[in-house]
């Protein structure tokens, strides 16, 4: 008799917990396969630490291959699933396609960042979901509080070193707490020389900050963050966001370079595509966490709507604390399915919430007791230390020389503006030099149902716009040259422009290409260009059966159109043959105010340099030997 095959889509908080369960429980009587596009599991809690400079990256990523030796790794992304064939199609890290089959199929694919149709805020905001985002999100604080200290003109100094956060749930309250702590410890070690601090505020149309907790808690976050010079409004949102500040509800205007969207999440597109009953953006499962009618599909945490039987009529929240325990029920029910055991209904007992607010300030009721102050400091830090599947020794090493050390802050530079967008699909994985992520992908986030009212880790909010963004609002894949968008052409770090040394010869140059508008060469005007951006629009390609990601391979890959794989579609929207590359669409610009943070980018369809030109200095045609010549 062959071994079952059980297949695991997505390796967070449920998936991983699903996968290292069902490892024990099949004693190696199955193929377990996980298929995630990173080979570690993120510890989404301390993530604001590590924007923070307390905890290095690695500290909150544990190895999937290291702490799950029984189960397969595939590195992907799922982008369609045949429910009939029982088959999850998939594409890699670098492009490459693939098929799993499955005898038993769980869906753990997570959450994206949610949009809502303020005019901006997909060109000019940054999510808070991964890691590349708090890498970015550490060196763009760092470098705008270093830019502001040598700036002269005071506005241009307020401007830089002014941090909007918008949404005070769990997320936005630490990442505006441990912000606050981080820049006015720079500013101590090098003051401005306008004699201004920093300034941080948080944004939100709830009445009260993290209205999720018990008001008690509530009171004691914004106490915090007051004290450290946090200016929290509370029903205030953001209008519309520019290149130079935004606009907010109220009327007003901040001059800031930074906007942080910790508005909340929505799950994952993927089961959108599976046309099965769903609740909210969420696939309907039963209180064993199998879909109805399909008894080899099973579902959990934030894609998942797991009735709530402590509350009759209500859903499980979209928290990492019940996509945890999901995990355990999951896979339980999984090994139950193939004949071993007893099924499980998942029925949860709330054992509190933490709230690390940096430093020795917390907020905490563990059992329902609250807490304040060092006392929740210390229970917070021993939860997420007993919560973590590993690196324990590390992080607490981390936080002990922390509290003796000075942090260093400094910006690497590793993640740039455009690799960590906030529309993306994939807030784990950034954008690498190459073809786009495809608009419409993660940009129809207020499309959904599921998106409308939620607020981060799944709570309910009044008052939040949602819905479909109109045709007048800005496209979903940001302007080239802009924060978030493709990087200016001609940047470091990138292949050599044409006619410098290693690069292609320039045009009009011997041996090179002839320029637009010369004999033999293409003709001028932009028209072209215009009409390819407006054919590279498209809506979700959920609903449609499209693929779901665009590849984020470094190079471009031939369209899939020849491929010879019936209902596939091409990955490169508005690309018409092999090589292209979509321009971005038309939307507004940053244009009124000087680039910021310009990131590695190849000229405009420009293929790479071949074999049969050799990299070197350019040789001189006028008989001379160039300098450097033998």
């Amino acid at each position: 008799m062959s071994r079952p095959r059980i297949v695991i889509v997505g390796a967070g908080f449920a998936g991983y917990r699903t996968a290292r369960t069902l490892s024990r429980l099949t004693r190696h009587q199955a193929d377990i396969t996980l298929l995630n596009p990173t080979d570690y599991f993120l510890y989404l809690p301390l993530l604001p630490q590590v924007a923070a400079g307390i905890l290095e990256p690695r500290r909150v990523s544990v190895s999937l291959s290291g702490t799950l030796p029984h189960v397969r790794l595939v590195l992907g992304e799922a982008d369609g699933i045949d429910l009939d064939g029982r088959t999850v199609h998939y594409t890699g890290p670098e492009g490459e396609e693939g098929t799993l089959a499955y005898d038993r199929l769980v869906l753990a694919a997570g959450s994206v960042n949610k949009l809502l149709p303020i005019p901006g805020v997909a060109e000019h905001a940054h999510g808070f979901r991964g890691l590349p985002e708090a890498l970015y999100l550490r060196d763009h604080v760092t470098r705008q509080v270093e830019l502001a200290a040598a700036a002269d003109d005071r506005a241009e100094c307020a401007a830089r070193c002014t941090f909007v956060v918008v949404g005070a749930g769990y997320t936005g309250t630490e990442v505006a707490a441990h912000g606050a702590m981080y820049t006015d410890a720079q500013v101590r070690k090098h003051p401005m020389r306008t004699g201004m601090r920093p300034r941080w505020m948080l944004l939100d149309v709830a009445p009260r900050v993290m209205p999720e907790m018990d008001e008690r808690l509530s009171r004691t976050a914004e106490r915090v963050l007051r004290q450290r010079g946090v200016e929290v409004r509370m029903g205030t949102s953001v209008r519309e966001a520019t290149h130079d500040g935004v606009v907010l509800t109220d009327g007003s205007t901040v001059d800031t370079r930074t906007l942080v969207w910790c508005v909340g999440v929505r799950p994952d597109p993927l089961v959108e595509s599976l046309g099965l009953p769903m609740e909210r953006g969420r696939l309907l499962v039963d209180p064993h966490l199998q879909v109805p009618g399909r008894p080899e599909l099973f579902a959990c945490g934030d894609v998942a709507a797991v009735p709530d039987l402590n509350q009759p009529g209500q859903y499980t929240p979209m928290t990492a604390q019940h996509a945890w325990r999901h995990g355990k029920v999951c896979a339980h029910n999984v090994v139950a399915s193939l004949g071993r055991g007893q099924r499980r209904t998942y029925r949860h007992r709330d054992l509190g919430f933490v709230v690390d607010l940096g430093g020795a300030k917390a907020a905490a009721n563990p059992l329902g007791l609250p807490m304040s102050g060092p006392a929740a400091g210390a229970v917070t830090r021993g939860y997420h230390l007993a919560a973590m599947p590993g690196n324990r020794v590390r992080v607490a090493a981390d936080w002990l020389l922390d509290a003796v050390l000075p942090r260093q802050a400094v910006q690497l530079g590793l993640v740039r503006s455009w690799s960590v967008p906030l529309e993306s699909s994939s807030p784990e994985v950034a954008r690498v030099p190459g073809r786009p992520e495809r608009a419409g992908t993660a940009g129809t986030a207020g499309t959904d149902a599921g998106a409308a009212g939620r607020r981060p880790d799944g709570g309910e909010t009044k008052n939040e716009p949602s819905g479909e963004p109109a045709d007048e609002q800005p496209s979903t894949e940001p302007a080239r040259n802009q924060a978030g968008g493709e990087p200016a052409k001609n940047q470091p770090g990138r292949e050599p422009a044409k006619g410098q040394p290693g690069g292609e010869p320039a045009k009009n140059q011997p041996g090179g290409e002839p320029a637009k508008g010369q004999p033999g060469g293409e003709p001028g005007g932009s028209g072209s260009q215009h009409g390819q951006a407006k054919g590279g629009q498209s809506g979700s390609p959920r609903a449609s059966g499209k693929p779901r990601r665009a590849v984020e391979a470094a190079g471009p890959r031939p369209a899939r159109g020849g491929s010879g794989k019936p209902g596939k579609s091409s990955r490169a929207s508005g690309a018409g043959s092999a090589g292209k590359r979509p321009t971005a669409p038309s939307g507004p610009s940053r244009s009124a105010g000087p680039p910021t943070d310009p990131g590695p980018e190849p000229p405009a369809n420009q293929p790479p340099p071949g074999p049969d030109i050799a990299p070197g200095p350019v040789r001189r045609t006028d008989g001379r030997a160039a300098e450097g010549d033998s």
